[in-house]
């Protein structure tokens, strides 16, 4: 089998060394505007998906979880409120701006207990073999360079019976809705980055990735190929986002 050379960034074909310091170079461009952004762009419905996600969870006492490409922290925040202080949390990301916005909000808000900050690459997952109860990942999986190897490491880490629950964007279930859709994402959410971080670039790369990403088929085909069982997704907003929950078998 020959190995890659190339993959998409957004649009774009680059070489596969280039795309995690490309994709390390937007968020450390846009951390300290993360949160602000998703409000503005999704009129803080980001928010309602994310309780629902960990709604989902069923979370009980005393459970080890990870959440990779963690970024500031949203949905481990949640999960902390679902959990008692004989649980863990590991928040792993491999941007350090994006663990550190997450740090310092987490800490604001008085959740320390139970809580850890790794650096890591999720297709590398400085973790041992079927260690977590749960793994998840949200609005992350878009952005790695090998899909399916990050999906690999993830269940890798679970284990057996575990949950692996991944919030992304999706594709539109409603065809009629496309181009009002289409509009508004390239159009008018670069425009949004540029007046509020100064770089519209990495919002037109959060469009690009957006659509690069296969739809909710494809996924599940991918997390079933990866060794989980049960894999079924929930359409958020009539697609716009999925959540995929599968258990590792």
């Amino acid at each position: 089998m020959t190995e890659e050379t190339t993959t998409h960034f957004g649009f774009s074909e680059i070489p596969v060394a280039e795309k995690v310091a490309r994709v390390r170079h937007i968020f450390d461009s846009v951390a300290g505007k993360y949160d602000l952004m998703n409000d503005l762009m999704s009129l803080g419905i980001h928010r309602l998906w994310k309780r629902y996600a960990v709604h989902k969870m069923r979370l009980k006492p005393g459970l080890r979880l990870l959440d990779v490409a963690s970024g500031t922290g949203d949905l481990a925040s949640l999960m902390m409120h679902s959990m008692d202080d004989r649980g863990q949390i590991v928040l792993c990301d491999i941007n350090g701006p994006m663990l550190e916005q997450g740090r310092r909000k987490m800490i604001n808000t008085g959740l320390v207990s139970g809580l850890r900050w790794v650096q890591g690459n999720a297709e590398s997952l400085p973790f041992p073999d079927h260690h977590f109860h749960a793994v998840t990942i949200g609005f992350g999986i878009r952005n790695v360079t090998h899909i399916e190897q990050a999906i690999s490491e993830m269940v890798r880490v679970l284990r057996p019976g575990g949950m692996f629950l991944c919030l992304e964007f999706s594709h539109l279930a409603i065809p009629l809705l496309q181009p009002l859709y289409d509009a508004y994402s390239f159009n008018v959410l670069p425009e949004i980055g540029h007046w509020v971080t100064r770089d519209r670039a990495a919002y037109q790369y959060l469009v690009e990735s957006i659509r690069r990403f296969p739809d909710q088929q494809q996924f599940s085909t991918m997390l079933t190929r990866n060794g989980l069982g049960q894999v079924h997704y929930d359409n958020l907003s009539a697609g716009i986002a999925a959540i995929h929950i599968g258990y590792k078998v």
